[in-house]
């Protein structure tokens, strides 16, 4: 059974920090690509970045420049790290994986941006 767990949520500043980090279990996880995905309240889950098993990275345009995603597949982690954080960046933030046919998701960690 496949399980992701977030950690790192919280609540920032405009033009804050925050560091989110996903454990995985149950996987092969350095043959799978690992992806952080969140949902804003009232709207529908969204992309925002992915890593694949030989470290290649995809972001949202909204992220761009300011989230990096990384992995350390021998701690079997994958992290996000969010600089220059803005009010729009406020979301429930979920860990993804799909080694197969099926979905797979943490329980999500909630980040506020706000003065």
């Amino acid at each position: 059974q496949v399980q992701l767990v977030e950690s790192g949520g919280g609540l920032v500043q405009p033009g804050g920090s925050l560091r989110l980090s996903c454990a995985a279990s149950g996987t092969i996880f350095n043959r799978n690509t690992m992806g952080w995905y969140r949902q804003p309240p009232g709207k529908q889950r969204e992309l925002v970045a992915s890593i694949t098993s030989g470290g290649s990275t995809d972001y949202a345009d909204s992220v761009k420049g300011r989230f990096t995603i990384s992995r350390d597949n021998a701690k079997n982690t994958v992290s996000l790290q969010m600089n220059s954080l803005k009010p729009e960046d406020t979301a429930v933030y979920y860990c993804h994986t799909k080694p197969g046919r099926v979905n797979y998701w943490g329980q999500g960690t909630q980040v506020t941006v706000s003065s």
